[in-house]
Formats: C-alpha cells, sequence, structure tokens
C-alpha cells in the first residue's frame, strides 16, 4: 500500500470511530507501528490534520473538522514538482511565471518550512540560456489559447530572412521549444501549407472565430519532422559525416535526429548518418565542428559547407597575407 492509499485509509478508520488503536491502523494498511506513526504525524505537522491521542480511549481520534485533500502528494513528488516549476519557470520566465505562481505555493504550503521547500533552487540549479528571443506573455498566451481552443490566429509577423513584415491568418498546431526559442507549428491559409513561426517576431496576434483546420501528427511529423532541426519539408536527403576519434567521444552520444544512424570506424572515428531537407541549419552545426569533421555525402552539402569555410577564411584572410 502506497503512502497516499494509508492516509486515505488512515483518515477513513479516524472518522469511522471515537477512537483507533495503534494495532488498527496497522491492520488496517498491513504497515509497521513506526510508519503508522510517521504517517500520523505528516498528517497533523502538514495537512493540519486535528488528531489527538485520547488516554481513556487508548485511541486516536479527531478533534475537530477535517478534510483529507483531494490531492495527496508524497514529500518526494513535492520536490520532483518544485524542481519541474523551477526549470520550466526558467525557460522563459516572463510568461508562465504568473500561472505557475499558484502552484509554486501550494506545493510550499504543502511540504511545510522545514522541508526544505524551494527556498534554495535557484542556488542548486542552473539554466543557461543561450542565444534565446523574449517573446511577448501577451502573445504567448493568445497563441496557447487559439492553439488549445481550436481557433483560427490573425498575426503580423517580420520575416526576418525577408526583413518585411506581413500578415497571415494560420491554423496552430502546436506549440516547439527549440533551442531556447518557441516556434508555432500552424497551417498558412494564405500559402496553403505547413509553416513554423517563431514568437518572438510574432508582432500582432488576434483569434478569430473560424475553427482551425485540423492535421493529423503523422501530416505535421512528415512535413516537418522528417527532416534536420526546426526547417524541414518532405524532400529529404541523408547526410554522412565522419568525425574525428577525439571528437567522436561526444558526437557518438548526441542526439541529432531521431532516425539518426551511426557507427564506429576502424581507426575510432565515427560515421553519423543524418536526415535533413533544407540544409542551411546543418550547415551552421557542421561548421562549429571546424576540422573535427568532413562531410562525406552529398555533394550538394559538401560543397555548400566548403563554400561556406571559404566565406568565413576570406574574413579573415588579410591578417594571414
Amino acid at each position: 500500500m502506497s503512502q497516499m492509499e494509508r492516509m486515505y485509509e488512515i483518515d477513513r478508520l479516524l472518522k469511522s470511530r471515537r477512537a483507533t488503536p495503534l494495532e488498527v491502523f496497522m491492520e488496517s494498511t498491513s504497515a509497521s507501528r513506526a510508519t503508522i506513526v510517521r504517517d500520523l504525524t505528516y498528517m497533523k505537522d502538514r495537512l493540519r490534520a486535528p488528531i489527538v491521542w485520547d488516554r481513556d480511549q487508548r485511541g486516536y481520534k479527531l478533534d475537530g473538522p477535517f478534510t483529507l485533500p483531494a490531492l495527496y502528494l508524497s514529500e518526494a513528488e513535492i520536490h520532483a514538482l518544485l524542481v519541474l516549476h523551477h526549470l520550466v519557470a526558467r525557460i522563459q520566465p516572463s510568461f508562465l511565471d504568473e500561472q505557475l505562481e499558484p502552484l509554486r505555493q501550494l506545493l510550499h504550503k504543502l511540504i511545510g518550512p522545514d522541508g526544505a521547500g524551494d527556498a534554495n533552487l535557484e542556488r542548486h540549479i542552473r539554466i543557461l540560456r543561450i542565444a534565446s528571443r523574449p517573446v511577448s506573455s501577451r502573445h504567448f498566451q493568445t497563441v496557447c489559447r487559439a492553439l488549445l481552443g481550436h481557433h483560427r490566429l490573425r498575426i503580423r509577423y517580420y520575416s526576418r530572412a525577408r526583413d518585411q513584415e506581413m500578415e497571415r491568418v494560420v491554423s496552430p498546431q502546436r506549440l516547439v521549444h527549440y533551442r531556447d526559442n518557441w516556434y508555432l507549428d500552424a497551417w498558412c491559409h494564405l500559402r496553403e501549407g505547413l509553416r513554423s513561426f517563431a514568437l518572438d517576431a510574432i508582432l500582432e496576434a488576434a483569434p478569430l472565430e473560424e475553427t482551425a483546420a485540423p492535421l493529423g501528427d503523422d501530416e505535421l511529423d512528415r512535413d516537418l519532422g522528417a527532416g534536420y532541426g526546426i526547417f524541414s519539408g518532405e524532400q529529404v536527403c541523408t547526410a554522412v559525416m565522419r568525425f574525428t576519434p577525439k571528437m567522436a567521444r561526444w558526437v557518438a552520444h548526441e542526439k541529432w535526429h531521431r532516425l539518426q544512424e551511426g557507427t564506429f570506424d576502424a581507426d575510432g572515428s565515427y560515421t553519423l548518418k543524418v536526415p535533413y531537407s533544407a540544409e542551411r541549419e546543418l550547415v551552421m552545426d557542421i561548421m562549429r565542428f571546424g576540422p573535427e569533421v568532413e562531410v562525406l555525402a552529398p555533394p550538394e552539402l559538401r560543397r555548400s559547407v566548403a563554400t561556406a569555410l571559404r566565406q568565413t577564411l576570406s574574413a579573415y584572410v588579410s591578417e594571414f597575407e
């Protein structure tokens, strides 16, 4: 019997008898004397149950009204939720704090002042967000409501690639948190296709009455999840990369794609095969390994990486002349 089940059984016995001896609790729950005493203490100290010992009837009883919380969590479960709360809040502090604060207060109350609570979470857990772009709390909540309510959205969006603003009516499909930034996967009714919109680039967002066009998970994954990273599509190629024996110690344990394949070569180098559709993001990731990686195939990707390296070197060529 779990601790939660014991609590409810103890509560039932306390309310069904004038006084309940310790042996009755033990027999009904198949728990030891020490376990029952610990549960009774927890109920009194943490849940504020008015449990008293009746010397005359030699048993425990309730000395006043008491309702066991509908949701009972063990101390370990409460601590786990507090850690989860902290992790989620640190992903984007601005737009989730208000929604998460009531949960934090409830958990802190349940665990009590002597249970370590969440006072030291920030000191013990450090989350570094690299290149994250802040999202408007108002826009995030508007997108969430439209997504969960299955409504279309009218958005005004800034395209960084084109350096221009555009207006779109979209049917939200899912939110994606990718590399410390938020994206909305949505059906664009102007382009009649799936698109990913960076939430930080949404300048205005307004919900519409029309119901969003529903798309299945298979269709979303086929169009947006088949390729590499956030820039996906149905036309998929396979990148073949060989990493040096030194870099293989890290790359062999990394998750680049759910359909990746990796093998060690005789000299200790590591060959990684990754599906991709749009090469832009993959090229950037390859370049960060410098001389520790070589693209073997396809030829188009190999040329793109070589071109990017030459262009990078050209910015420094004067220093080596």
